[in-house]
This record gives C-alpha cells, structure tokens and sequence, in this order.
C-alpha cells in the first residue's frame, strides 16, 4: 500500500500527492516542480542549478547538480504540498491505497461531499 495526502480548497477537485520519493523530481527537477505549478520552489531550484553551475566547476559542479537532484527526489512531493498550502488547498486527509485511482475511491467513499467537486 502506498501512501496519499489528499489536499481539498472549497469548489476544486481535491488533489492527491504520494508520500515517497519522486523520480519525476529527480530527473527533470525544477521542471518536475513547474509543471506541478510549484512555481516558487521552482524557481528557486532553477536558480539554485545556474548558480551551482556558474560559481562551480569540473567534479564539484556534477556532484552539486546531482546532491541537488537526489534532494529534488526525496522533498520534491513536500514541495508540492507546501505550494498547495499557499494557494489555499488545506490537508484534509491521508489516505491508503495500490494506486492514485483507489486512493480517490477511497476518499470518495469516505467524504462523498466531494464527489460534487468534479466537472460531469
């Protein structure tokens, strides 16, 4: 079973982020983060990158980029959730499931109220 936070703002579809590392994160990094509209942290990150990459060189740039990267990967997801936070999405619930699919149904079994939230 996999784990998932379920974040709700008043007349939107709740949105379900996974409790785990995050290979999207770790691959395509800031991008990964802008295409979540996590667009603070991504913006950052994406500084962050240049910045390593200008100020740096030769072995210590590729370990820098690639330690930035691996934390992308393991905060990526707590990212999101803080970004969800300040565009007003609250944590409403933690819910267990196989898939994104079943952690919805499970939600739904558990607040059918939010059942309204998504378009027909």
């Amino acid at each position: 079973m996999r784990l998932w936070t379920v974040h709700v703002r008043k007349g939107r579809e709740p949105v379900l982020v996974r409790e785990a590392f995050s290979w999207g994160a770790l691959f395509f990094g800031w991008l990964w983060l802008l295409l979540h509209r996590a667009w603070i942290p991504g913006a950052l990150l994406l500084a962050l990158t240049i910045l390593v990459g200008v100020l740096t060189g030769g072995d210590g740039r590729v370990l820098l980029i690639g330690a930035i990267a691996v934390l992308q990967g393991l905060f990526g997801n707590d990212l999101r959730c803080w970004s969800l936070e300040r565009r007003g999405y609250a944590l409403a619930h933690v819910v267990a499931a196989p898939d994104e699919d079943g952690a919805l149904v499970r939600l739904l079994d558990r607040r059918p109220d939010l059942a309204e939230t998504f378009a027909p």
